[in-house]
């Protein structure tokens, strides 16, 4: 079906929906489309070019965020999906300091890991089951482009940092 990448009226990127949302949005008058991606959606009286990128007709107030929300994919794209601790394709989380010894679940403390060495690790530290980080965790600033995935052709331009 395709996405597309939703800007405020100021053009600063939102969120990426579905194309059929992003036509419903069209169909409302809430957005104008700004680029399209060569697909049309049809109905009985209306062709309509499905949009790649939309434009919101009033501004969103988007409420300020020190840092991005902890979430799982957010976990995998911020380590590119390796595990940390040997590189292998990464499956699960894992608590640098397991949460039963005190360990938080926060970003700093949160790394993706496979299955092997996740089961290996078990209830201990990496130094104490023979591990090494890949690199130590952080927090990331901007969860927009943690979660964005792969991005559309088109779509660059809006990325401005």
């Amino acid at each position: 079906m395709g996405r597309a990448l939703v800007l405020n009226a100021t053009d600063v990127p939102l969120a990426v929906l579905s194309a059929r949302r992003a036509v419903v949005l069209v169909l409302k008058e809430k957005a104008d489309v700004v680029v399209s991606n060569g697909a049309i959606f049809r109905s009985e009286r209306l062709h309509l070019d499905a949009p790649s990128v939309v434009r919101l007709r009033r501004f969103v107030k988007v409420p300020y965020r020190a840092q991005a929300p902890l979430t799982r994919r957010g976990v995998f794209a911020r380590d590119a999906w390796c595990c940390q601790y040997c590189g292998g394709a990464a499956e699960n989380l894992d608590h640098v300091l397991p949460r039963s010894r005190g360990g938080l679940h926060v970003w700093e403390n949160v790394v993706a890991a496979c299955r092997r060495c996740n089961a290996k690790k078990m209830d201990r530290t990496p130094l104490e089951a023979g591990f090494h980080l890949a690199r130590q965790p952080f927090a990331p600033s901007d969860g927009f482009r943690l979660t964005l995935g792969s991005v559309e052709p088109g779509w660059e331009q809006f990325l401005h940092p």
